[in-house]
């Protein structure tokens, strides 16, 4: 069933939840929104479009769900606690069916995060979503790119590769793996991380493009280098599972699309990260050190090592 766009607002207006700190939502020109005293805003956008972010056949929940999820993940960077946001959404027709699923997902993970959906935009185009995302952090206390220090420690949460096995295998017109396919499909924000890491790391990134990438944004920022050792980036079974050695390699380091945590934090830090991990529910690995110097320098077995690229790039 299609719906014009009024009706298609008025539906999703329906499944926004009401709440104290949204004076006004869905439905007028602006949103009106009340932030707690002594809070700093966050603020991110995040777009995906089909057949760059996404595979065509995704599901409707799993791509809700996705859209929020990237722009949670730049909040969790950041430290940020998840509070509103607005969706711009271009559909090729209004189809009901489509945007119910849609907001399933959408809905599922904005509850997980105390995250209101306030305002936006719909319209009639090729199928993408944009969504523009607020959080709130304590003044001084954002987790930023610029603060790494020679001799930090380098950590990365969860796993890295098995968003890009799925894509990898999808591409190469075989079965994803359903474990790698719910990373592609489903990636989990790490907000309680970002959170939990407030005044312990130097500095900390999202991983979306690629390790070796977003970790060169942190080194350029900080004005420092990196040295990682490949072979002690984390990997899940599912991904040893379905690559090679030399394969596996490439999809962590260059692979993106993971949405963990890449950060760094003193070596005498390490009991604060120890409980700061514990409280977040969350495990991490170190990867690596913070050097004098310029860019990431990877190794393996002791020997310089290099992917035949450092991670995606729009324009390239």
């Amino acid at each position: 069933m299609s719906q014009g766009e009024f009706d298609l607002i008025a539906r999703i207006r329906q499944r926004a939840a009401a709440r104290g700190d949204v004076a006004l939502g869905i439905g007028d020109d602006c949103a009106l929104l009340a932030p707690p005293p002594g809070m700093q805003l966050a603020v991110t956008m995040d777009a995906l479009n089909v057949g760059v972010h996404f595979p065509p056949d995704t599901a409707p929940a799993d791509l809700g769900w996705k859209a929020l999820a990237v722009n949670l993940s730049d909040l969790a960077a950041m430290g940020a606690q998840p509070a509103w946001g607005t969706l711009s959404l271009s559909l090729p027709q209004g189809d009901v069916a489509f945007v119910d699923g849609f907001f399933d997902g959408f809905f599922a993970l904005a509850a997980q995060h105390g995250f209101a959906l306030v305002g936006g935009d719909t319209t009639r185009g090729p199928l993408s979503i944009a969504i523009t995302a607020h959080g709130l952090v304590e003044p001084g206390q954002a987790l930023r790119r610029d603060g790494a220090r020679v001799g930090d420690d380098i950590w990365v949460s969860g796993t890295l590769g098995d968003a890009a096995g799925a894509l990898r295998q999808w591409q190469a017109g075989v079965p994803m793996s359903p474990a790698l396919q719910a990373r592609l499909d489903r990636p989990t924000p790490r907000v309680a991380l970002g959170r939990a890491l407030r005044g312990i790391a130097s500095s900390c990134i999202d991983v979306s493009d690629g390790l070796l990438a977003d970790l060169a944004h942190i080194c350029r920022a900080s004005g420092v280098g990196a040295e990682i050792d490949i072979d002690a980036l984390p990997a899940s079974a599912a991904l040893r599972a379905a690559f090679g050695p030399d394969a596996l390699r490439v999809l962590q380091a260059a692979g993106g699309d993971d949405y963990e945590l890449c950060f760094t934090a003193p070596a005498a830090a390490s009991d604060a990260l120890g409980m700061a991990l514990a409280e977040a529910g969350t495990a991490a690995t170190r990867i690596g050190t913070i050097s004098a110097g310029s860019g990431v320098r990877p190794t393996l077995g002791g020997v310089a090592w290099s992917a035949p690229a450092t991670g995606w790039q729009h324009f390239a």
